[in-house]
């Protein structure tokens, strides 16, 4: 058995974390999930951290991961500890890997999307847009056993037991619940080209540097339940979550990279300061500083003394 032991909490009690993939600037709407969990490190007395997610290399952009450190360093979103990179965790991953496997929780699968489509038609099982395939077990062994788990079997999933409802509060949205055999089956944690997925290595990560505090973004609040169950089946603790309202578009679409969201500006305190008021006013926050020499410092204080969450 590997050794993954779980760091202890803080004296604080509190250590939260910013964690964006480098596939371009930040925008408008990743500010906004930067700030909350700042703001909501600083008000509980914690500690922030912040995380390169650059595990899918093909569509990280280089340069992006020093552009956004730049960008949160403009705004005052200073964080209290080194900044780790997902890219130079792989073994880190793989240990996981095979703690589950030597659980006989994982099994390799072959299937491409195009043929989970087509099984899931065949069944008139049709997935509304956005939404995760339910993987219909074509690959799934009847009985489970420890595997050699090599690089070249196809991508390695997770198999879940039959009626795996998990439930959660989340701090602004409440009781969650999710049956995760409904919602995505078994599912992915090592791709076929290699790349350990997010599901896996946010746990991990989280588990590592002692998070106990997430605010992120409610685009992420579908994968909160497999990763609680991931955590569980890797022997660590929950942290308390709270997902934030999105930034969308004219069109009603989340902010994104793949939408052409475009980048804050911060080339310079008044516009850095320009884009924290305009997330700040998203995120509901009341009787801050509105002259126009007022400091990013000041604006930051009175920030946290108004957040609410």
């Amino acid at each position: 058995m590997y050794d993954l032991k779980i760091p202890s909490s803080p004296a604080s009690g509190y250590r939260g974390r910013f964690a964006p993939s480098p596939t371009g600037p930040l925008h408008a709407g990743s500010l906004v999930a930067a700030l909350g969990s700042w703001l909501d490190a600083k008000k509980q007395g914690g500690k922030w951290l912040l995380r390169i997610e650059d595990l899918d290399t093909p569509r990280c952009v280089r340069g992006a991961d020093q552009e956004i450190m730049r960008q949160l360093l403009s705004c005052g979103l200073q964080w209290d500890e080194e900044v780790i990179w997902q890219s130079e965790r792989q073994d880190t991953y793989q240990k996981a890997s095979e703690v589950l496997n030597q659980a006989s929780r994982l099994y390799s699968c072959s299937c491409s999307r195009q043929m989970i489509a087509n099984t899931l038609a065949q069944q008139g099982i049709t997935t509304p847009r956005n939404q995760d395939m339910i993987y219909p077990k074509t690959c799934r062994p009847e009985i489970l056993r420890p595997q050699v788990l090599l690089g070249n079997q196809g991508a390695w999933r997770l198999a879940l037991p039959d009626a795996l409802i998990i439930e959660f509060s989340d701090r602004r949205l409440g009781t969650q619940k999710q049956n995760l055999n409904e919602a995505v089956g078994d599912f992915v944690l090592r791709r076929n080209d290699g790349l350990f997925t997010y599901q896996l290595a946010v746990v991990v990560d989280d588990a590592a540097q002692g998070i106990t505090h997430i605010v992120r973004g409610e685009d992420l609040l579908s994968n909160t339940a497999r990763q609680i169950h991931l955590q569980h089946l890797l022997g660590y603790r929950s942290p308390q979550y709270l997902h934030l309202p999105l930034v969308l578009d004219e069109y009603g679409e989340k902010l994104s990279k793949q939408t052409l969201a475009t980048a804050i500006h911060t080339r310079n305190p008044q516009q850095a300061l320009m884009e924290l008021k305009k997330a700040g006013e998203y995120l509901g926050l009341k009787n801050l500083p509105v002259a126009a020499n007022a400091s990013i410092a000041e604006w930051l204080l009175a920030a946290t003394r108004a957040w609410q969450y």
